[in-house]
């Protein structure tokens, strides 16, 4: 098996959270390849139409007129080292919460939770603006605010879950939770404050969803029951296999039946001479096909 095929059956048979880190991969190197293939055969950037088509902006005619960058946003990434620390992030995360919760959730709680925070971006660069954070314009990419997303409704539906850091030792949930939220608080103020921004979007899904949860309700269970309708138009049936049997004519199918006949006689007459218990397996089964 090359190597191809093995990631094509690791994806088709991998979980969810498989196929996510998948998908944001194969996205990654798909975009880095088109742009390589612009540096070198064409002089005009493709950074310019990759943002406009991709990212989430913060402009809201652009919103209005790509409203699809509200999903194609959560796959993109802007370097190698942006997609290797939030696929971590996502692998680590993600195994703690299929620990607890099903596939389904967790693709609704990542895709949710960056809607969520993709909302809170545009709603912060288009309301607040006189605080004078961020840029008129803006745009943003990256799986951050789906990931912190699972990071928070994880670690509020198991704050006590434990888990071994490097140079630290075993550390509760809920402190890595509270932790990565204070940082993305007083991160605001540097140069990248749409994506802290996003961040804490993801993060109050996920703590609202982990609350509700908790209470016996899930928040996201119309979503995944619409998810599953989509993936449904997508999947194809197997065709159901007919096998034509050649018919007989009255000679034969007259001569079957005879035979047919003479072979229960003589299990009859068998049974009377020993009890049903002489019989054989297959004349058990004979019996009993003939029966019905």
């Amino acid at each position: 098996m090359g190597i191809f095929d093995e990631l094509k059956n690791n994806f088709k048979h991998g979980n969810t959270l498989t196929k996510l880190i998948y998908v944001n991969i194969g996205v990654f190197i798909f975009i880095e390849l088109i742009k390589l293939f612009f540096k070198i055969f064409y002089p005009i950037s493709f950074n310019l139409t990759y943002s406009s088509w991709l990212a989430f902006s913060s402009n809201s005619f652009e919103f209005i007129t790509h409203p699809w960058t509200l999903l194609t946003y959560q796959f993109i990434h802007a370097d190698i080292w942006h997609i290797f620390f939030n696929l971590l992030w996502l692998y680590w995360f993600g195994q703690i919460f299929l620990e607890y919760l099903d596939q389904k959730k967790l693709l609704s709680v990542y895709l949710l939770g960056g809607f969520s925070g993709a909302i809170l971006y545009f709603a912060v660069y288009n309301l607040i603006m006189r605080l004078n954070l961020v840029s008129i314009y803006s745009s943003m990419v990256g799986a951050s605010a789906a990931i912190m997303s699972i990071v928070i409704a994880i670690s509020v539906i198991v704050p006590n879950y434990k888990v071994n850091l490097f140079l630290i030792g075993p550390v509760q949930l809920k402190y890595i939770a509270i932790v990565t939220i204070f940082i993305d608080l007083i991160s605001i103020q540097d140069g990248n404050a749409g994506g802290h921004i996003s961040h804490l979007g993801g993060a109050l899904f996920g703590y609202i969803f982990a609350i509700q949860y908790k209470k016996g309700i899930d928040i996201s269970k119309r979503f995944t029951l619409f998810l599953d309708k989509l993936f449904s138009l997508f999947k194809f049936k197997k065709k159901m296999k007919v096998s034509y049997k050649r018919p007989v004519d009255d000679y034969d199918y007259n001569k079957m039946k005879v035979d047919q006949q003479k072979e229960i006689d003589r299990i009859l007459d068998k049974i009377a001479k020993g009890g049903y218990e002489s019989l054989s397996k297959q004349e058990k089964d004979f019996l009993f096909r003939s029966s019905h």
